[in-house]
Parts: structure tokens; C-alpha cells; sequence
């Protein structure tokens, strides 16, 4: 009997073969029998795991998204880990939705691809809608701890800075994206990104006792 983890390991190989073609050459390149010869199985193959290609495209959409929580987690995992103030790792979490690599930039085409597509797709605009509310979420959570531990100020609205916060970094991110071969856009996407967040997080982490931030920038 095949196992439930061979199954999810086809459809993760099959979605990644949609994600490199989307990347390449857009979301009309994504045809069915494009990806089988992309993720080197059969057309039958794909369509047994997925029924029509807006099944396919969602679990594609939900994996990119869950590839750039797991960079998210992992960097908060590192910042706890190493003692660092909320608003440093708040900072570094943000870095990883931006395309300043190949990879995310190649990663960040694919997320925007999704959200055009998700205009006329009410299954790809739900997984859009969850994703941008869990950022969210967790972007309004750091804000709240950092009252607790005296970065933030009592009085400021974490859903408020959450959704300010999520506003900039998208927008950068489409612009460093477009800016690719024209001009240098990183520093000032990452000035504005630290004078947003200076605005946020004004004063000092108390966490783990005065001197013991090693992450504040």
C-alpha cells in the first residue's frame, strides 16, 4: 500500500513543478501537460491528484505561502533563540517577504501571479485572504508583546501597526521586483522599513534585562 506521505510528496513535487513555471514564463505556461514534463510524471498522474486545475493552483498557491511562513517561523525561532528584541525579530521576519534574491524574487512573481489569478478565483482569493490575515496576526501579536516587554507603547493599536506594517512591505517588494536591472531600490526599502518599525517599536526591550539585546539594530 502506498503511503499517505508518498502521496503528499507527489503533490508537493507536482506543485513545485508549477511554481518553476510560473516563475519562468507566467501562469499561462502552467498548462497540465507542461507540468507533468516539468515535474516528470504523466498527465494521467497529474490529474489524479488534481481533479482540475484550480485544485491544482490552490495547493500550488497554499504551498509558496507555506515555504515563506516556514523562513518566517525559522527567523523568529533564531531571534527568541538568541535573545534578540521583538522589534529585531519582527524586522528580520519582514526581510524574508522581500525579493532580494533570486529565489524570493522568483518566489515573490509566483505569489503575485496568485493574487492577480485570485481576482476571479474565489478558492485562490480564500487561501490569499488566510495567509494575509495570519501575517497579520502574527505582525499584531509582536506588537501587543512588545507593550509587555516595553518597546511599544501601551496606547498603539497592534491590528493598526500590523496592517501599516504589511502595507509597506508588499509594496516595497513589488517595487525592488520591478527595480530589478534599473536601479538600486534596497537601501531605501530598507531605510523606510527601519524608520516604520522605529515608529513602532520606541522604546527599549526590558525582556531579558537591561544590555542583553544582542539583535536591536
Amino acid at each position: 500500500m502506498v503511503r499517505t506521505a508518498d502521496h503528499e510528496a507527489r503533490r508537493r513535487q507536482i506543485a513545485d513543478a508549477v511554481h518553476r513555471l510560473v516563475a519562468k514564463s507566467g501562469l499561462d505556461a502552467a498548462t497540465v501537460a507542461a507540468v507533468a514534463r516539468e515535474a516528470g510524471c504523466s498527465v494521467g498522474l497529474v490529474q489524479h491528484y488534481f481533479p482540475g486545475k484550480d485544485a491544482l493552483l490552490r495547493f500550488t498557491c497554499e504551498q509558496v505561502m507555506a515555504g515563506v511562513n516556514d523562513r518566517i517561523q525559522a527567523r523568529i525561532a533564531e531571534g527568541v533563540e538568541g535573545r534578540q528584541s521583538i522589534r529585531a525579530v519582527v524586522h528580520g521576519g519582514l526581510t524574508e517577504i522581500l525579493p532580494v534574491d533570486e529565489a524570493r524574487r522568483a518566489e515573490h512573481r509566483v505569489r503575485r501571479t496568485f493574487a492577480a489569478r485570485a481576482l476571479d478565483s474565489p478558492a485562490l482569493a480564500e487561501v490569499a485572504w488566510a495567509m494575509a490575515a495570519d501575517y497579520r496576526g502574527q505582525l499584531a501579536g509582536a506588537v501587543t508583546n512588545g507593550k509587555e516587554c516595553g518597546e511599544v507603547a501601551p496606547d498603539l493599536a497592534a491590528e493598526r501597526a500590523a496592517t501599516g506594517l504589511m502595507a509597506l512591505v508588499e509594496g516595497l517588494a513589488d517595487q525592488l521586483y520591478h527595480a530589478q536591472g534599473r536601479c538600486s531600490l534596497g537601501s531605501v526599502a530598507e531605510d523606510l522599513l527601519r524608520s516604520y518599525l522605529d515608529g513602532i517599536f520606541t522604546g527599549e526591550c526590558r525582556q531579558y534585562g537591561r544590555g542583553a539585546d544582542p539583535g536591536a539594530s
